[in-house]
This record gives C-alpha cells, sequence and structure tokens, in this order.
C-alpha cells in the first residue's frame, strides 16, 4: 500500500514537471484538490443538503437578485467571447493545428489570464443550480444540469494548468458566446410575462448547443490525423466531452421539442428536464 502511495506520488510530481509555471501564482492553481472540493460541495449541496434545508421552508422571492446575476453573467459572457478572440482567435491563431504559446510575451499572457478567468467563471455559474434548489425548482436540477456545472472547473484546471491557450481554447471561445445569448435571454425573460412574445427563439439555443458541440468534435478530430504540438490527450478529452454534451442535449431536444409532454391528472408536466432561470425554460451549456 505504502510502495503504491509512493508510485502515485512520484507520477503526480512527473505530471507536475510539465505545468506552466505562468500560472504558479494564479489562486487555485497550486493543487487541483480545492476545485475537486468546490464541485464536491457543489453536487452535494444542490443534490442533498440544499432540498433537505428547504424540505419545510417556501422557496424564496430572489428574482431581483436574479435579475442583477443575469447582468453580470452576460458582461462576463461577452467579456470572455472578446478576450478569447482578442487574445488568440481574431488575432493570429489557426483553426487547424494552433500550439500554446508558453512565452511571456503579452498576447500569450493576455491568453493566460483569460483562460483562467475562464476557469473561475465555471464557479460562478454555480449559483445557477444554487438559485433553482432556493426557488424549489428540483425538476430543473438534472443530471445534465448537475453533471455539466460540476465537472467543467475540474477539466479547465488541468487545462489552464497545463495548455492554458491554443487548440483546446476554441471550445472555451464557442461556449463563452453561447453563455453570452443564454443570459440574455434569461435577464429578458425574468423581467416579467410581457416579455415572453420577445423569447420566441429559446427552442433555438438548444440547437446552438448541438452546433457547438458539433463543431468542437470536428475541430478536436483533426489532431487524430495531424501532426500538432498539442498534447493528444487533451484533444481526447475534449473530443469525448464534446460527443457526452452533444448526445446529452441531442436527448434533451428530442424530449423537449418532438415529444407531447406527459400529461398528469393535476396538469401538465414537461417530461425533459428543462433548465429555467426566471420565468422560462433555461437551457445549459
Amino acid at each position: 500500500m505504502a510502495n503504491s502511495i509512493v508510485s502515485m506520488s512520484k507520477k503526480w510530481e512527473e505530471v507536475l514537471a510539465q505545468k506552466d509555471p505562468r500560472v504558479d501564482d494564479y489562486p487555485l492553481m497550486d493543487s487541483p484538490t480545492p476545485s475537486f472540493v468546490l464541485c464536491g460541495l457543489y453536487v452535494l449541496f444542490v443534490t442533498k443538503i440544499g432540498p433537505a434545508f428547504m424540505e419545510n421552508r417556501k422557496p424564496f422571492e430572489i428574482r431581483n437578485i436574479m435579475a442583477i446575476y443575469n447582468f453580470v453573467m452576460v458582461v462576463l459572457s461577452g467579456y470572455l467571447c472578446y478576450e478569447f478572440a482578442a487574445a488568440g482567435w481574431f488575432a493570429g491563431y489557426s483553426l487547424g493545428c494552433q500550439p500554446v504559446d508558453y512565452s511571456t510575451s503579452p498576447q500569450a499572457v493576455r491568453m493566460v489570464r483569460i483562460c483562467w478567468l475562464f476557469y473561475f467563471s465555471k464557479f460562478v455559474e454555480f449559483f445557477d443550480t444554487i438559485f433553482f434548489v432556493l426557488r424549489k425548482k428540483y425538476n430543473q436540477v438534472s443530471f445534465l444540469h448537475v453533471f455539466h456545472h460540476g465537472i467543467m472547473p475540474i477539466s479547465w484546471w488541468f487545462g489552464v494548468k497545463f495548455v492554458p491557450g491554443g487548440f483546446g481554447t476554441f471550445h472555451a471561445l464557442l461556449n463563452s458566446f453561447i453563455h453570452f445569448v443564454m443570459y440574455i435571454y434569461y435577464g429578458m425573460a425574468g423581467l416579467g410575462p410581457q416579455y415572453q412574445k420577445y423569447l420566441w427563439w429559446k427552442k433555438y439555443m438548444t440547437s446552438m448547443q448541438m452546433i457547438q458541440f458539433l463543431m468542437v468534435l470536428v475541430h478536436s478530430f483533426q489532431l487524430f490525423i495531424i501532426d500538432c504540438n498539442y498534447p493528444r490527450l487533451f484533444a481526447y478529452w475534449i473530443g469525448a466531452y464534446a460527443v457526452i454534451f452533444l448526445t446529452l442535449f441531442a436527448d434533451f431536444y428530442i424530449n423537449a421539442y418532438q415529444k407531447k409532454p406527459i400529461r398528469k391528472e393535476k396538469g401538465v408536466l414537461n417530461n425533459n428536464g428543462l433548465m429555467e432561470n426566471g420565468t422560462s425554460h433555461k437551457k445549459d451549456a
């Protein structure tokens, strides 16, 4: 047992030897443990602790807080999208092989900084689910929602630690844009029923999600047929991530828009586990 622990410790040291020293001073980047702990606490709260706490309480009225949150997330998502573009994808990055620039040039450091902020933003997005729990919208705490939010910070810790830039940031650019659009929708939905007529495009957000993952899948696949100075392990993970979420969102789309809702004696229930924010249905990304 002791030998196994020593062996694992040595292997981890070998892995860490490949880390990017530029992120050594960034918060939460010393070790993946804080990210694992925070994600574990998130899952525990939204599935066990939160519902137990709310069991004998009325749903919290937090519409004003959510309005502020949605506005902040629109600004943050828009900023992330702009910075990923300005730091690389609209500033010389190639859709083909794009290695990580490990230099200390202003452009390379700018990309490192926005990669870390994208990683940190995934913790901020925990509030999406926390708001569901506080409002007792438990049907919105679906497997898709919790799995996505619970895995992204851990995944991106490794991305920022070892490959903060280059090829793997393509999906972050797309994801930031999708979130920018989504939080605009959530903010409008939270303004009240009088704005529902302007929200006819909610169905197309799910289509945008699937197109996003399809683009990421196609983009990552090329690393298996061309030579590129980018760690193939990360290409495998990005590709697997795209397949998993493309499948989950396709299933969600079929249940949400292709199947008829399941009717109960006391009304109509959606059969799709649709995630909502404010007064309208919410799709996650």
